[in-house]
């Protein structure tokens, strides 16, 4: 089963990828890597890991926390009213 992170950094990397133009196999040749591992952290089927992130993050031309920005306010819309109560207690 797919992590909710994983699947969430995954499409903010798709999304800034295409915000910049950017193909999946531009950014990996940038990275070093291949462009089926870019697909695989885009769908969230493999998890990204801090350093690759790091990598990714330099070259989009972002911090890091750019691929967790609003995160926590979708996981609390993705809960209902009664979940996210009874998470807080």
């Amino acid at each position: 089963m797919k992590h909710p992170v994983d699947l969430y950094v995954g499409q903010r990397i798709r999304q800034r990828r295409w915000k910049t133009n950017m193909t999946q196999q531009q950014l990996a040749e940038t990275v070093g890597i291949r462009f089926q591992q870019i697909q695989k952290y885009e769908t969230g089927t493999n998890r990204v890991s801090a350093s690759r992130l790091w990598d990714i993050a330099a070259a989009m031309g972002v911090p890091v926390a750019y691929f967790f920005e609003g995160f926590e306010e979708r996981a609390a819309n993705d809960k209902g009213p009664d979940q996210g109560r009874a998470a807080a207690e």
